[in-house]
């Protein structure tokens, strides 16, 4: 009987909780809408203000002689910000019938024209009420036109623009909001109570369920909709898995449910996932490595999303691909703009010789690095190297291609773990100098036992914590968020049976991937030397 009364009572509080949460969530809203209005009234007040303020100064005999002159009046100007002082605006200004400052709050931006574009009414002859973004901010605008002679109907020769900046419309609202805080408190504990009694009018109307199942119940739910869409499972505290997505189904081979962890995922049963929520995972199932994120539930068991390594790993490097391309296309548009600079500039002075050898020598410079290239036949590893020498010319570094380097076209077939390893350890290699003056130099090789790529660069090395876990994810000495290109790199050599070693060589750090053949297909026999 305790027992039923104290599940009773739990139910109870959760249902004023919600209640309450609800109740807050619709007086936010309230909220919302009565801000709303008074913004609305207080941008309609400080309008009707700055109109004011705008009919007086376009009346100032002074005002309409430097309007129809079109000449700044120091006088004026200090005539004009007393009264704006006194109406307590955040600037008058005056300007002439071309929208040119006559008057403005801060001397340095006389003569230059009014912004905002709301001028067209009253140059129009019309006043106007306008919000707009001027030099000193967005502000509710009171626009007046100044007529000649100060009649209305003749010809407009300026305009006097009165403005609020938009902070002063807020501080009326945080006013306004301020006076209708009882009120929201009553309706809060109004609320409460009302929340009460509903909780005990609906205690007797759930299910034929204890509190402690629908809240088990939910938390699952609630934890399976929030987990990742691939593969998602739910364990209980006894290590049965109550819930699986349907690909989680099809992974584990699981048609229904509940059914041991330990039977359809062994190493996840051992890991006994605690209360800390746990994220990339990397565990076998059958052979395979997946990524697996495990969020804890509260009073027991976990939900588990998880996803095959390989699906991850390509998507990453397909995001590295274009990343690299992009940085690819940035530096050779913004070499080639520097050599049209020079080229420009050189024919303007009229020094025609010296601009054709300028050409000359690019050309000669193109013609000899596409020369280097000519045995390299996997296209997109051409574009590579020929957009990573022009971002190598960006940073000051000497990038060169191994004279008698080859790869024959059979290696298209491998070009996506040609292009992702060749980006990233040149780029490594780049970031390696870290803007000093350097030289990085790929080679690339064929002999019957595969192909070879060596980045080679004049860097100081990998330090030596980072060395003991070079090609573990997130080992970097660049910070947080790095260290994921090696690991990848390493990834996908390994997945063709490749190898990815580092070595140092004569004061120069050497990055170098092997590739078996592609099965089935003869290579080259041809060797390179270094």
């Amino acid at each position: 009987m305790s027992t039923s009364r104290l599940s009773r009572s739990g139910l109870q509080r959760r249902l004023v909780r919600w209640h309450l949460l609800v109740l807050c969530a619709m007086t936010v809203l309230l909220l919302v809408v009565q801000t709303t209005h008074l913004y609305r009234e207080a941008k309609g007040r400080l309008g009707e203000r700055a109109m004011t303020a705008s009919r007086i100064v376009a009346t100032l005999p002074d005002v309409i002689r430097t309007a129809e002159h079109g000449v700044q009046n120091p006088a004026v100007n200090a005539q004009v910000n007393a009264l704006r002082a006194q109406a307590e605006a955040d600037f008058i200004v005056v300007g002439d019938r071309r929208g040119i400052r006559l008057a403005h709050p801060l001397a340095d931006r006389l003569g230059k024209p009014m912004e905002g574009g709301d001028n067209v009414e009253p140059l129009a002859g019309r006043e106007a009420i306008s919000v707009a973004r001027g030099s000193l901010g967005l502000s509710v605008r009171g626009k007046v036109p100044i007529w000649a002679g100060g009649q209305p109907g003749t010809q407009v020769v300026g305009v006097v623009s009165t403005g609020y900046l938009m902070p002063q419309a807020w501080h009326l609202v945080g006013a306004a909001l301020v006076s209708l805080l009882p009120w929201v408190l009553l309706a809060l504990a109004l609320g409460t109570l009302g929340a009460v009694w509903a909780a005990r009018r609906l205690r007797a109307e759930i299910l034929n369920l204890e509190p402690e199942q629908i809240a088990a119940l939910a938390r699952q739910q609630r934890a399976v909709l929030a987990a990742l869409r691939e593969g998602v499972i739910a364990v209980d505290v006894a290590g049965q898995v109550t819930l699986a997505s349907a690909r989680a189904a099809d992974v584990l081979l699981t048609p229904s449910t509940p059914v041991p962890l330990a039977q359809v995922w062994p190493e996840l049963a051992e890991l006994r996932p605690g209360a800390q929520r746990q994220q990339n995972l990397e565990l076998q199932l059958r052979g395979q490595p997946f990524l697996v994120n495990v969020e804890p539930l509260d009073g027991g068991g976990f939900v588990v999303g998880f996803r095959n390594r390989a699906e991850v790993v390509a998507l990453a490097d397909e995001l590295t691909h274009a990343r690299g391309f992009v940085d690819v296309l940035r530096a050779q548009t913004h070499e080639y703009q520097n050599r049209l600079h020079v080229l420009s500039g050189l024919l303007q002075l009229g020094r025609h010789e010296e601009a054709l050898r300028v050409l000359n020598a690019e050309i000669r410079a193109d013609a000899e690095f596409r020369q280097l290239l000519r045995d390299v036949q996997v296209p997109r590893l051409v574009a590579l190297l020929a957009g990573k020498r022009e971002r190598a010319q960006e940073l000051g570094i000497d990038f060169q291609v191994a004279e008698g380097s080859l790869l024959s076209p059979v290696w298209e077939r491998h070009a996506d773990t040609l292009v992702t390893a060749v980006g990233n350890l040149t780029e490594n290699a780049f970031e390696a100098l870290a803007g000093r003056p350097g030289m990085v130099t790929v080679l690339i090789g064929e002999d019957p036992d595969g192909v070879q790529v060596e980045v080679e660069d004049s860097g100081p090395g990998v330090v030596g914590d980072v060395l003991e876990r070079l090609y573990t994810r997130g080992a970097s000495s660049k910070g947080e968020g790095r260290g994921y290109g090696l690991a990848g790199v390493q990834a996908r050599v390994q997945a063709l049976g490749g190898q990815l070693r580092y070595v140092r060589r004569g004061g120069r750090t050497v990055f170098q991937v092997s590739l078996p053949p592609p099965i089935g297909v003869p290579v080259a026999g041809a060797a390179v030397g270094a």
